[in-house]
């Protein structure tokens, strides 16, 4: 007896396109939010062949220049252009972000469906666990880790990842707990079905859209915390550098050049923003009810009259 079909697949494709397609034509917030941020992704990735200058290379006797034809957003206080850094920049920001919140989905999401299925004292200690790293900031712990372990790119993303993974495992439980009750669950547990098969080919493809909204929501918490770090001096290191160290370089210009202050900014408040939109949108997105034919009218009651 077959367990599983190839149409399934297929099926929570469709349904996921057709959620994707009903929150496009709904919801104006995600269609901003996507446009703002695929503009962004663009630019980042073909930076390397459309970034005007080497990121790294100075001129010294153009320090702190103003717009021109020859350098559009200006230089900073090595006579580096700011367009190409930012552009660079954004590259390592976005990266480590994107990289920190998928790391952290994938082993929240394992770590909720297993804590809920299996129940009993692995649940218990799975979610006193994640109550304990809720308690406590996500900078504080990134703290200790890179005061532990050094600086770096690499320690950067697994500071973030081990802190990261508990809103995904608290909402993962709560969802598992309710697709458990419903009636394919109990079928594929009395078809022999083991508790991995259960939870790969049901409970997570169901799952999938409110944590893809819920990670669309984190995104910008990650950017900003990479930010922030990087603005302390423990997040990418020199030469390279990110929006946050930039911010950090900038701190004794930003008088004399206040845009090499508000550029890193405003590109990491739009790029969060943006990311935050598309979340809002799809948690905010709801299948149509289908109303009117399906609906059934009473029939209008009829008072006799007496004589």
């Amino acid at each position: 007896m077959a367990l599983s079909s190839p149409a399934l697949p297929r099926q929570h494709a469709g349904r996921l396109v057709q959620g994707l397609r009903f929150a496009r034509g709904r919801h104006w917030t995600l269609r901003i939010g996507a446009v703002v941020f695929a503009a962004v992704l663009v630019v980042l990735l073909l930076t390397p062949w459309i970034a005007p200058y080497d990121p790294a290379a100075q001129d010294l006797n153009n320090r702190l220049a103003s717009f021109s034809s020859a350098h559009w957003l200006g230089t900073d206080q090595l006579g580096r252009d700011l367009l190409s850094r930012l552009m660079y920049g954004g590259r390592f920001s976005v990266s480590i972000a994107a990289i920190t919140l998928l790391a952290s989905a994938v082993i929240g999401t394992l770590i909720g469906a297993v804590s809920a299925r299996r129940g009993g004292l692995l649940d218990e200690i799975l979610m006193r666990t994640v109550d304990l790293l809720i308690a406590v900031p996500d900078v504080i712990v990134a703290l200790l880790l890179i005061a532990v372990f050094g600086t770096g790119y690499g320690t950067l993303i697994a500071a973030l990842t081990a802190v990261g993974w508990t809103p995904f495992a608290r909402l993962m439980r709560g969802l598992t707990l309710e697709i458990n009750a419903k009636g394919y669950i109990e079928a594929a547990e009395t078809l022999g079905c083991s508790k991995s098969f259960i939870i790969f080919r049901h409970v997570v493809p169901n799952a999938l859209r409110p944590m893809l909204a819920v990670g669309f929501l984190r995104f910008g918490h990650k950017l900003i915390t990479v930010g922030g770090l990087s603005f302390l001096g423990l997040g990418v290191q020199p030469p390279d550098s990110d929006w946050g160290a930039m911010l950090l370089a900038a701190q004794p210009y930003m008088e004399r050049m206040p845009m090499l202050v508000v550029l890193p900014g405003a590109a990491i408040f739009l790029t969060a923003l943006s990311v935050t939109m598309i979340g809002q949108g799809a948690d905010s997105a709801r299948p149509r009810r289908r109303t009117g034919s399906s609906q059934k009218t009473a029939p209008p009651t009829t008072r006799g009259t007496t004589s």
